[in-house]
Order: structure tokens, then C-alpha cells, then sequence
């Protein structure tokens, strides 16, 4: 069968050809695939992500890195070597799982209460970056081949980094994933816990592609000395003109925050904006280090970020998704649901029954938690970032819901509520645009297609009993392969 696509023009800018080339994709972290997934028949084959899974009673609260997928269809994923630290890189032939190459990292997470992610990043020259200890980063040439060049860089100067390896390798840790700009330039947030020469303080970093790096500190970057590092897992965003770098910072654990707009070729601040609840906006919201929000690019250049409630948990453990213009001057209406996701961009050519003015909408998890104030009614939501409702949880205005779904599976934890469902355990979703659907999975141990044009979940496939777990992205490669982790494996599903 052929598929005719129509690929708005903003769309082929943004994501830089065919590979997905970091956590949300692109740059801008839009979830958007281009190419048509295979139907979800079968789990060609699965890998662990995850060596030493580590349980707290039924529950694996564990993030991993999103996987990545190059133009040829080599699969690069993290890898969790440890019980709860420890990393290698490997990439994997999309067709059968055959192992090509595999690489070590020293990269050491920051502690979080969660299992932190490795998160990788892949270039538009197929150079692959590497977190790596002490703050640098490792980069190996040729992604598809079973050998490539591999170096080291450290923002700060590899020289200073080899003068004092032990003090910088136990006091400056990467702690988000890695984002790679259209042009190959690495953008990361760190933190720093302790001096070193020379002075360092947490913030975010730059490397170009020449491996010149460059930084500037949370505390400059969002004008207050509160501010000590990047948010945590927090992976930068580029505007799409790749001339704006987005990134959120705090002080650690789940404290209040600030979302910054940098120069992504200087670094210099540029703007930025408090992060405040949208029930209660005299409160910070609250930006806790063990999520995953990351900040999602809109095709008119509107900034989305999710953030946690305050007072908790006055949303149902919901948090918002709060939403700026590209200059993060003007506060815009947000999402009901923010907490540990980054949205997805839908063209609005993917829902046939749309009839709004938008030209794009969100798909965003919509759960709502039984147990902290919830019916545990689970969904999956597309929302109109400029259209209105009141919400019926709090009564605040949020982005019309345009199309909503309940998870399929009834959750027998919570058995005083008859109409719970299993929770969807997605951070960042695939949008087929082909399809007009999203790649999406539950905790109910199942993956499904979202289709847009009949409002079904279809093509269900089991991957695992179901459990418990943290966030996880979901992926698809040029030759359609979807890419799902499940109980720390990734498995490989297509026809």
C-alpha cells in the first residue's frame, strides 16, 4: 500500500530530515514522525534497558532515556548497567536487534528518589553524544557502523578536566538529557555540589561542533541566587529558528522554579518567567527533580512546560501544563495535566473532526489519579492550545479538551472506584501524521495505536503483564519499527 503524506513545511524544518535525534524527537520535542509506523502485530524483538531493575513492592520507578533512531534505522538506546547507576550505549540493527556496536559511560545520575535516565543525543552528521562523568560529554562518529571515531569534551575545557579529574568526576554531574540542534551544537543542564577550578556553579552548557564549550550559570540565567542548576531531566528545547534555547532551573528537589529563554549561540539570557500554579498563581508551582518535563515548541513558536501543583494536591497529583508566547512575555491559557510529560504537537490535519482555528493541538496524558482526590478515570487527551473550557476539577480556564480517551484496562488496586482504569505511562508520545494516530502505552502492559479519525485505541498488543512504573517515552524509525519501553525492555514492534 503507498501513503500519501502531507508534511506541513514547519514540520520538515523542525525535524531536522528523518532520524529521532533526542527525548521528543527533535529539538523542539514535537513526538512527530513523518514516516508511517508498521501495524503493531507482533514484538520483532526486545533488549533490556534496565540490567538490575530495582522494584519498591509492585512498582519499578525507574526513568529511561529515550532511545534513538538514525536515518538508516540503527536503534541507539541507554542502558542501565547497575542497580541504581552505571551506563553503556549500545545500538542495534531496527530488523532483527543484532548488536553493532556498544560503549561504556562513566555517567553517574544525580540521586532523585526515581531511577534518573541517561539521556543521549544524535546529530544530524550521525555523530552520537554521550553523557559522560565530571559534566563531559563522549561523542562516537558513525552511528550505523561497527566503527567510529569516539572523543571526549568537557565544557569547561578538557585540559582543566584532566588536571583534576577526581574533584570535577564527584562534584559536576549532567542531569538532564542531551539536546542536538540542526546545526550539531549539544545543549545540557548540570549541577555543581561542591568548588572547583576553575568556579563552577550548576546551570546549562554548550557544546558547537567544534567542541568549543560554553556556559552560563542557573543563578544568571534565572536573575536570582535561589536558582543552582538545571531542572531535573529537564531536556533543553530550541525554537524553530534554532536561534532560542529553553530550559527550566531550581534549587534542587521540588522546589520552585523559573523557565529561561537563552541566545542558543551565546547563552545570554534573553528572558525568562516564574512558574506559578494556575489555581492558586500567587503560589510557585512546584518543579520536583524526579520528572521528566521538558519544554515543547509549537509550529507558531508558543513555549508548553509542565510543572506540579501547589498546594498539593489540590489538582489530583495532576499538575498543569503552563504555556508562554516565544518570548515568555505573555502567559497564554494552559493545560489541566503537566506533571511528568512533555506534550506532543499534532497537525490539525490529523483530526478530520477538528473544526477549531488551530493549526496544531497537544496530545498530553490526562490522568486522574484515584486516591489523591481522582476517580481514577485514566485518559489520553488532545487539546486546543487556544480555545477554553472551565476545568471541572478546580474551575480554572484550561485549553478546550478536543478529543479524549479512557484507558481500556480496570485497575483492581483501587476497587472503591468503579470506573478506574490502569494509568497511562508515557512521557513523550509518537504522532504518526500518516496514520493520524499516536503510539501510546499502559500500564496495563499493552501498547495501542490512538486512532484520531474513529477515536479508538486499535491494534493492541501485550508486551508485558503490566506493572507500575515511571514515565517513558515512545519512538518510531524511518522504516516504522515502534520503539516501547516496558519494565525496563524495550521492545521492537512492527508487522
Amino acid at each position: 500500500m503507498l501513503w500519501t503524506i502531507v508534511v506541513p513545511e514547519w514540520t520538515i524544518a523542525q525535524n531536522i530530515g528523518d532520524p529521532w535525534s533526542s527525548h521528543g524527537h527533535d529539538p523542539q520535542h514535537t513526538g512527530i514522525s513523518r514516516f508511517p509506523s508498521q501495524p503493531m502485530n507482533r514484538i520483532i524483538w526486545q533488549t533490556p534497558v534496565d540490567l538490575d531493575r530495582q522494584y519498591s513492592g509492585t512498582l519499578l520507578l525507574a526513568h529511561y532515556g529515550s532511545p534513538l533512531v538514525t536515518r538508516a534505522n540503527t536503534v541507539v538506546l541507554p542502558v542501565k548497567t547497575g542497580a541504581t547507576d552505571g551506563f553503556r550505549v549500545e545500538a542495534r540493527r531496527s530488523t532483527d536487534g543484532t548488536l553493532i556496536w556498544m560503549r561504556d559511560t562513566d555517567y553517574s545520575a544525580v540521586p532523585t528518589g526515581w531511577i534518573a535516565p541517561c539521556g543521549i543525543g544524535l546529530s544530524p552528521k550521525n555523530r552520537v553524544w554521550i553523557p559522560g562523568a565530571g559534566g563531559t560529554v563522549y561523542w562516537r562518529d558513525n552511528a550505523d557502523s561497527a566503527a567510529g571515531a569516539t572523543g571526549q569534551v568537557a565544557f569547561y575545557g578538557m585540559a582543566n578536566y584532566e588536571a583534576d579529574k577526581a574533584r570535577f568526576n564527584s562534584r559536576v554531574k549532567i542531569n538532564t538529557p542531551l539536546t542536538v540542534d540542526r546545526y550539531g551544537n549539544v545543549y545540557f543542564g548540570f549541577v555543581v555540589f561542591g568548588s572547583t577550578t576553575p568556579p563552577l556553579s550548576g546551570g546549562i552548557a554548550r557544546i558547537d561542533v567544534n567542541g568549543t564549550g560554553s556556559w552560563v550559570s542557573a543563578t544568571t540565567a534565572g536573575a536570582d541566587s535561589a536558582f543552582t542548576q538545571a531542572a531535573g531531566n529537564c531536556a533543553p528545547a530550541l525554537s524553530n529558528d534554532q536561534r532560542t534555547v529553553y530550559i527550566a532551573f531550581n534549587s534542587g528537589g521540588s522546589s520552585r522554579g523559573v523557565l529561561a529563554a537563552l541566545d542558543s549561540r551565546s547563552l545570554a539570557p534573553l528572558n525568562r518567567v516564574a512558574l506559578k500554579d494556575v489555581k492558586f498563581p500567587n503560589n510557585n508551582a512546584s518543579l520536583p527533580d524526579n520528572g521528566t518535563s521538558c519544554p515543547a515548541v509549537g509550529p507558531d513558536g508558543d513555549v508548553y512546560f509542565g510543572v506540579f501543583e501547589n498546594p498539593f494536591p489540590h489538582n489530583h497529583d495532576r499538575g498543569w501544563m503552563l504555556h508562554f508566547d516565544k518570548t515568555l512575555t505573555q502567559t497564554k491559557t494552559p493545560g489541566a495535566f503537566g506533571w511528568d510529560v512533555t506534550p506532543s504537537i499534532v497537525p490539525r490535519e490529523c483530526v478530520p473532526s477538528y473544526t477549531g482555528s488551530s493549526d496544531y493541538l497537544l496530545l498530553t496524558k490526562y490522568n486522574n489519579y484515584a486516591g489523591l482526590g481522582g476517580d481514577g478515570v485514566n485518559k489520553v487527551a488532545l487539546l486546543d492550545p487556544n480555545a477554553t473550557m472551565t476545568d471541572p476539577i478546580t474551575g480554572a480556564t484550561v485549553m478546550k479538551e478536543v478529543m479524549t480517551i479512557d484507558g481500556p484496562t480496570p485497575d483492581e488496586d483501587f476497587p472503591g472506584f468503579p470506573g478506574a482504569v490502569r494509568e497511562w505511562c508515557i512521557n513523550a508520545v509518537t504522532i504518526d501524521i500518516a496514520k493520524k494516530s499516536a503510539l501510546t502505552h499502559s500500564e496495563d502492559g499493552k501498547v495501542y495505536r490512538w486512532d484520531f479519525t474513529t477515536n479508538t485505541l486499535i491494534e493492541p498488543l501485550v508486551l508485558t503483564a503490566g506493572i507500575g512504573e515511571a514515565y517513558t517515552p515512545t519512538v518510531s524509525g524511518p522504516d516504522g519499527t515502534i520503539y516501547i519501553i516496558a519494565n525496563g525492555i524495550l521492545f521492537a514492534i512492527g508487522q
